[in-house]
Order: C-alpha cells, then structure tokens, then sequence
C-alpha cells in the first residue's frame, strides 16, 4: 500500500482564520484580555488560564472526560497563537463526603458530613479518599494527550490562597443574599462559609451564625439537623475562617476562584448553565462581590452555554451514584486516541451519544477517524474547508509527536476478519503485508500503530462486536448444500491450489466459476459462507479466504461430501 507524506501545510493556529471550536474559543478568550485591563495585569503574571474543577466523590465518569479534553484543547489553540495557555484541573477535595458510593464499605458512614481530603482512602497508597479518586483519571492524563496542572482546592484554602475572597464574602453577606434573592426569591439564608468542626471534623454539618470583622472571627454551631446524610455533633464555637478552617459555599466558592486563580477560561456541563443554575448566581457573585469579569463563555450579565452531555447508551451519567463508564475504564471499550478524536471532532454543545456494545458506533468512529488521518496526509482528496478541518482536528486530537507520513491504516473490521483467522498478532501483521494491506518495510512506530488497531480489534471482537462480524471457520463442511454449490465449491478448492491469487482476480474468478456452475452470484457466495463459517453473510469472501490461507480452505471446502 502506498504511504502518502505531509505536505507543506504546517502547524494549524488559531491564527489561520481556523473555525474550529478550540481555535475559536482561544481567539474569544484573547479579545477579552486585550479589552480588560484587569485581565491584562492577571495574565501577564499567571498566563491564560483555563481552568476546570471536579469534585472527587467516586469514580469519575467519562462525562468529565469531556470537560477536560475540552480544556485541554483550548489551552493548547491558545499555545499555538503564542499566549501562554495553562490547563490548571482542582480536586474540589474540601467538598464534604453527603453520599455512599456502591462500592464504599460500611465503616464509611462515619466519615459522612467530612471533607473528602481528610477521609481515609479506600485502596493503599494514596494520601486520601479525595486523592485515590481524583488519581484514578489523572494518572492516565498522558495517555489521552491531556496537559492539566493538578492542584488541590483545600490545599489553596490551607496556603492562604482563598482568605481574601473569604474575608470578602463575609463582609459582604448582604449583597450574596439579595443575589439568591433575585433569583431563588429568597436570601442564602446564612453567612456564606461552612466552618470544620473542631470537635468532630465535618464541614457538610456546620452553620456559620455571626461573622465579626474586626476580630476576623466566625461563630459556628455543627448541628445536628442541618442537613438529611450527616448527623452534626452538636459543637458550638468561634473560629478564624482562614487557612483551611473552613469553605465557602459552592456558588460563592465557584466565584471567589476566578480572581483567587486568574481565570479567563471555564466551561462547565450545560446542567450548570441552566435558568438560574449555579453559574448564573457565580457571573452575579464575581460581578457585583469580587468585581471580577466571569470567564469565557459568560460576562457579568449573560450566562453562555455549558457542554452538551456525554451519554453512553441514552444514559447520563453520574459519579456520585456510580452510573455510566468511568473515565478509568473507558478504554476497555474505545482507545484513548479515538475517544479523544471523538471528542475534538465533535462541537461541545453537540451532544455525543456514544455506545461501544453498538457495533456501528465504534465501526463508524475508526472511519472517520481514519478519514481525517488520510486527508491530513494528502492521500485523500477534500475541498480547502474539509482539509482545514481535518487538519485542525487531527492537530489537536493526535498524542505525542505526529508522524511525518500516513501510518498503515488497516479498518476496523478487515481487522476483525484477520485477527479471527490468525493465532497470534505477529501472524496477523505478516497477513496483512502479503495481502500487501500494509507495507512490507513496516517502522517500529508503524509496527506498533498496526499492533494496536489489531489488538483493540480482538477486543472489539471478543466483547462488543455484533454477530454478524463474529464467526469460527468449520474444519470440516456439515452443511446441506445443493449439487450445484458442491460443484462450484469443488471447483473453488482446486483453482485455489492451482496458483496465488489476489483479492481483486480471485473474486473475478468465484464468478465465472458460478456461472460455470449455473448459480447466481448471490446463492455462490451464500454455499460458500455456509461451507466455511455455517452462516449465510460473512466478510468480503476474496479477501477472507486469502487471509486464512488458500491452502487451508481448500482443505476445508475438499471435506464437502
């Protein structure tokens, strides 16, 4: 198969006129420094910040995946326009623990109401339960092409980070409170920071009752009753809100992170960005308390849109109550790099439905995955548009270094067929170059770009793929079969030890032997399914007999009586 190379085009940048999302995101997100002198100051200290946020309260699903990728690929338009773009990702690690996860031992009850961050992990090794779940993703980052810089939102509110904003927030209770008032028709209804109890450890239990400014001192009670899925110890006492004695709010909390960290840049899920969601009170918050600009996609007065949803199946997902595919597990149904194409290629306010146990899903993926591959290379022809397109997304969707040609591409399927009728994968490979599928002079990169299709293909095969991709080859012919499909199967058998035949002469000879033979084409290749796999459809019959071998069908259609 002939390799094409890249040609002359270059690194794509948001500065080509490129409309891919991220591109334009990243220009979005420049016009804004460039208009706000505050933004200006913020960025030529801490760079473009795009930032995200997850609270690690069980596996995290692949929905977080997408917020990420997201991010990831925003952060890098804005590298390739020359900015200084940063994926910053927090563990909301301070959130209190309000739900048992299915897959928590009892003994975790006691630990409800605390912040994730000081609760035990469920597995050695990690420093937490915040720290064992958050680490379930990011220790796989690299192998999904994602660049974040991983932080601790406790750990910010143990240095200092948040005291500003806290101190800001209390001082300023009144104006949060006419803010929930103006769109929930009722004030927060307390000071905005939940203290942790010094006596029993829980922040999800604690009311703050009294902020007093000039001894920055917060009065609290842990009541017993504050809310349904933790039990208060009943402690009243009077704290310094600052250096990780406590938290502020969620709402009030997504706000103060903005000007604490310099954020220029966050979607969220468009579950956030419902009427009267959490980000339309957070834009008001960092608005009218912090004095900050809300970054991209919102302003000071209009909210913008979240990313759609990542269902699987028709099924939102959920990490609290254990629903859908965690993002850990995800690559036992789609390879990292296609579920990152996948989420390139696809606009985020496109919802993607996505289900590897429908065979289509995934056929169709690797296809268009493999089309883009062919038009970043030149081997396939496509308007300028297109070829911008597919160029930008194979940029930014691609992990580690681009090659410098067409890597062998082989279908998903064709692979399938191979990896059914070959014992081992270096058997597979050695198939494939004399069906002359992949070149005979493969790299080690090359080698290793063909091991993985074939390896993900057995996969495919043995877990996901629908029946009619799935077959075993008879040893011997127990079908009833007509005179006439005896005939031209006999014939098939000797013609096939008579000489080595390609795919395309082969198929030109199975039809003048039907004709020969006096069967339409159609009932031909139906006796010969039947005869081979004992199913009436199966793969391109050519280029399936010659990747089993010639010889061994021969054997096998020989044993017809």
């Amino acid at each position: 198969m002939a390799r094409a190379t890249r040609g002359d085009e270059g690194k794509g940048n948001a500065e080509d006129g490129s409309l891919h999302w991220a591109d334009q995101m990243a220009r979005e997100c420049r016009r804004r420094v460039e208009e706000s002198p505050l933004l200006k100051k913020i960025v030529k200290e801490k760079g473009h910040i795009v930032y995200d946020e997850k609270t690690p309260s069980g596996k995290i699903h692949i929905g977080s995946g997408r917020g990420w990728i997201i991010h990831d690929a925003i952060a890098k338009a804005m590298k390739s326009m020359g900015l200084k773009g940063r994926f910053i990702l927090s563990s909301d690690d301070i959130d209190p623990f309000d739900k048992m996860n299915a897959d928590l031992p009892p003994k975790y009850r006691q630990y409800l109401g605390m912040p994730f961050m000081d609760i035990p992990s469920p597995e050695k090794g990690y420093d937490s339960f915040a720290d064992y779940y958050f680490r379930m993703c990011t220790d796989r980052f690299e192998e999904f092409g994602i660049d974040a810089e991983l932080e601790s939102t406790g750990g910010r509110y143990r240095k200092g980070d948040f005291n500003k904003a806290i101190r800001t927030a209390l001082d300023k209770a009144h104006i949060i409170d006419r803010i929930f008032e103006e769109l929930y028709g009722h004030p927060l209804g307390k000071l905005p920071f939940n203290p942790i109890c010094e006596k029993c450890g829980r922040i999800g239990t604690t009311v703050a009752t009294a902020w007093d400014p000039d001894r920055e001192a917060v009065t609290y009670t842990c009541a017993k009753d504050a809310v349904e899925w933790a039990k208060g110890c009943g402690h009243t006492g009077e704290t310094s809100p600052y250096d990780g004695a406590g938290k502020l709010p969620w709402k009030v909390e997504w706000a103060a992170k903005w000007p604490t960290v310099g954020v220029v840049c966050e979607l969220a899920g468009k579950d956030h960005f419902a009427a009267m969601g959490s980000r339309d009170a957070a834009i008001r918050i960092s608005d009218q308390v912090y004095g900050f600009p809300p970054p991209y996609p919102s302003t000071a007065t209009k909210t913008g849109k979240g990313y759609e949803f990542f269902t699987v199946g028709g099924k939102k997902m959920s990490t609290s109550k254990g629903q859908g595919i965690g993002f850990s597990d995800i690559t036992g149904y789609v390879p990292a790099n296609m579920l990152r194409y996948l989420l390139i290629a696809t606009r985020p306010h496109a919802v993607i439905d996505f289900d590897p146990e429908n065979g289509n899903d995934l056929i169709l993926l690797y296809e268009r995955f493999d089309r883009t591959e062919r038009v970043y290379f030149g081997a396939e022809g496509a308007n300028e548009h297109e070829k911008q397109k597919h160029r930008r997304i194979y940029e930014l969707s691609h992990i580690g270094t681009i090659p410098k040609r067409l890597p062998p591409q082989v279908q998903l399927t064709h692979a399938g067929v191979i990896v059914q009728t070959q014992p081992t994968i270096n058997d597979a490979i050695a198939t494939l170059q004399e069906l002359g599928n992949i070149p005979a002079d493969l790299t080690p990169a090359d080698r290793q770009y063909v091991t993985d299709r074939l390896l993900f293909a057995k996969r495919w095969i043995d877990t996901f793929a629908e029946e009619q991709y799935r077959f075993t080859l008879q040893e011997t012919v127990t079908m009833d079969l007509a005179p006439k499909e005896k005939e031209a199967l006999y014939t098939v058998a000797a013609r096939l030890k008579e000489r080595k035949w390609d795919e395309m002469s082969l198929h030109e000879e199975f039809r003048r032997i039907a004709d020969a033979a006096g069967l339409p084409t159609k009932e031909f290749f139906r006796a010969a399914y039947l005869a081979l796999i004992a199913k009436e459809r199966g793969p391109k019959l050519a280029r399936f007999i010659l990747s089993i071998g010639a010889g061994k069908v021969a054997k096998v259609l020989g044993t017809i009586g």
